[in-house]
């Protein structure tokens, strides 16, 4: 059985020393990061399903300005998150800390909402994960090993 330590217990001076540096840099990197805003961006690309006229560029733009959430509120984008549309892309832009699974997910509520969820499916296509990109299911493998 192994005893543990209390944490009053002095190991050596150097560590008692190391557990105080530690305690006060993470509450000094929390005040740095408040004080600084992180932009951040994220792509949709559409390509695929909109030459296939499947879907439509601008509903999914329209969705993601209607449901992104900004300060618990919904469509209230403000300064802090922009939606540019450019040919076959949805580009969105934060100033602050965005989350890219709640893009994956708003997107992936898009295409259950428009009955295509069950064709096409984000991925995120870049080693950074800062590009999604929907693709289409591989139907044409599935049907060939059926057959066997």
């Amino acid at each position: 059985i192994k005893r543990r330590r209390s944490s009053l217990q002095r190991v050596s001076p150097s560590r008692v020393c190391f557990k105080r540096r530690v305690g006060k840099m993470s509450r000094g990197a929390a005040a740095v990061a408040k004080g600084k805003k992180k932009g951040v961006s994220f792509t949709i690309d559409c390509s695929k399903p909109v030459d296939d006229k499947i879907m439509e560029i601008a509903s999914l733009e329209k969705f993601l300005q209607e449901r992104i959430k900004v300060g618990g509120k919904a469509g209230a984008l403000g300064d802090s998150v922009t939606i540019t549309r450019e040919k076959s892309k949805i580009t969105v832009t934060s100033d602050g800390q965005f989350s890219k699974r709640y893009l994956k997910y708003l997107t992936k509520k898009y295409l259950k909402k428009h009955n295509v969820r069950d064709w096409l499916r984000v991925i995120a296509a870049n080693k950074d994960r800062n590009l999604y990109e929907l693709r289409y299911f591989n139907i044409a493998e599935n049907e060939a090993e059926e057959e066997d």
